[in-house]
């Protein structure tokens, strides 16, 4: 996930908060529009240097956004511009990563109820993705254009997804993570935390009954003291046993797993 330092970590937080209380109804609009303002302030070299620039003073650096996008996007929208061109940031990259990221809080915001099958989806995509050399290659493509990857991405999952789903896989084209699949792992991992769920990627080598499931995420909730959301993979090179990894955390018990500390006790 994209971290923040010091400055830029506090007015995350705050802005964050704010996007908290953006009414359901309008979420998806305003999550459209942080994107878009996202992508203006990166490709804006000269934007990005004034609106972070500790030595204008934060009412300039307010209005200068104001003035910009004024009629352009919601006033909800709007009154969260000038809020974050007025705040502190440590790094001058950290504002439009942190529009981005307040983009995706107010998409999973617009799903209410469904945040669940929102992060489901996510991660089904990434595992297709993931799986698919030449899907990937093509949705990394600098020579195709952003409309051609949007209209594939529309060709393989609209009406299949949420709205929502779709939106944050158009989003993850951007360009702004290294991949594809690490935009949409970052995307899957906040819509979790906004639900104040972490994710659990199991490892199994036959799909775990629902019970089982249950008493994994129970035992993990129990761990690390807040819901943990599993996504499970079937992998048949695990050879029974289960592999879970939870941020930089991995507990392997897989049958692979024993036998490799068996096979290293016997060369030690």
């Amino acid at each position: 996930m994209v971290s923040f330092r010091g400055a830029s970590a506090d007015a995350m937080a705050a802005l964050t908060d704010q996007v908290g209380g953006v009414a359901e109804a309008s979420a998806s609009v305003v999550a459209d529009e942080l994107f878009g303002a996202a992508r203006t302030v990166r490709s804006e070299a000269a934007l990005r240097r004034v609106v972070t620039d500790q030595s204008v003073p934060a009412e300039a650096r307010a209005g200068l956004v104001g003035d910009l996008f004024a009629g352009k996007v919601d006033a909800t929208t709007l009154g969260l511009l000038r809020d974050a061109a007025g705040r502190r940031w440590t790094r001058p990259r950290d504002l439009a990563d942190a529009l981005e990221q307040l983009g995706v809080v107010a998409a999973v915001r617009s799903v209410g109820l469904q945040a669940g099958t929102l992060v489901d989806e996510l991660f089904g995509v990434r595992q297709l993705v993931t799986a698919n050399s030449d899907l990937r290659n093509v949705l990394s493509d600098p020579v195709r254009s952003d409309a051609d990857k949007s209209a594939l991405v529309d060709t393989l999952l609209a009406g299949k997804v949420l709205p929502t789903t779709l939106q944050l896989v158009k989003q993850a084209l951007s360009g702004s993570y290294r991949t594809v699949v690490a935009a949409l792992e970052d995307y899957e991992r906040t819509a979790a935390q906004v639900q104040g769920e972490r994710v659990a990627t199991v490892h199994v080598a036959r799909p775990l009954a629902e019970a089982d499931q249950q008493r994994l995420a129970s035992a993990l909730t129990r761990q690390y003291g807040r819901p943990v959301h599993l996504n499970i993979v079937v992998d048949a090179d695990v050879l029974g046993g289960v592999r879970v990894e939870i941020g930089d955390d991995v507990i392997d018990g897989t049958v692979l797993s024993r036998l490799d500390d068996a096979r290293r006790k016997i060369a030690g």
